[in-house]
């Protein structure tokens, strides 16, 4: 039997041209050789880069560099965006901002401080759920004052960063009382305690990272 030829082929041409081809593709892989490793590591730190957040630019003030500064400090400049969402997302949410005294129930302390308010935060909700925050100026033998006087009062306190932090709850109450740095911030919760109130506001009035939840 004759085996068909396609018209137009040369088996005398074909081969040698596809010799040729077959060196070109060759040389062309031999050149390219040595920029195999790069083109590999700049894959690899794409795709890092791609996978990687950005870090969160540490410009931006603290509150507590904010509030030292002269003028008007509001209650939006205090709190993270994630907890101010929880706060003014609560159905019936109703926030009063005034230069109030802390609502802390250790009025003793009060007295003894003596706190320049800088801003006092009042939110309140339904059935009596409130949440009451004070950032203060206070002296600086505030943070001696403090311990003493509110773990004579049942508060449990720890040191913090030149610092100290007293917590106590009673019944539907719970208190965070932070003083460092010549500030004081008083947090009051009553009938209604938001997730790790007390220390992802104190973490971010003193620019620190909010802790996770």
């Amino acid at each position: 039997m004759t085996m068909a030829r396609v018209g137009g082929r040369n088996a005398w041409l074909a081969v040698p041209i596809g010799l040729i081809c077959a060196a070109i593709v060759a040389a062309l892989v031999w050149l390219a050789a040595p920029m195999t490793p790069i083109l590999s590591q700049w894959g690899g730190d794409m795709l890092r880069e791609a996978s990687t957040a950005e870090p969160v630019p540490s410009e931006q003030p603290s509150p507590t560099e904010l509030a030292a500064e002269e003028g008007d400090f509001d209650c939006r400049a205090m709190y993270p965006d994630s907890l101010w969402a929880v706060m003014a997302w609560q159905a019936g949410a109703l926030l009063s901002q005034t230069t109030a005294a802390p609502a802390s129930e250790a009025t003793a302390l009060t007295d003894a401080l003596q706190p320049v308010v800088r801003v006092t935060c009042d939110w309140r909700w339904h059935e009596g759920h409130t949440v009451v925050s004070t950032l203060s100026r206070v002296g600086e033998d505030a943070v001696a004052i403090a311990e003493a006087s509110l773990e004579g009062e049942g508060f449990t306190c720890a040191e913090v960063d030149a610092g100290v932090n007293c917590t106590r709850t009673s019944g539907d109450v719970r208190e965070t009382q932070t003083v460092r740095d010549g500030w004081w911030l008083s947090s009051v919760e009553s009938a209604w305690h938001p997730e790790s109130y007390g220390s992802r506001l104190s973490a971010f009035v003193w620019g620190e990272a909010e802790p996770a939840e």
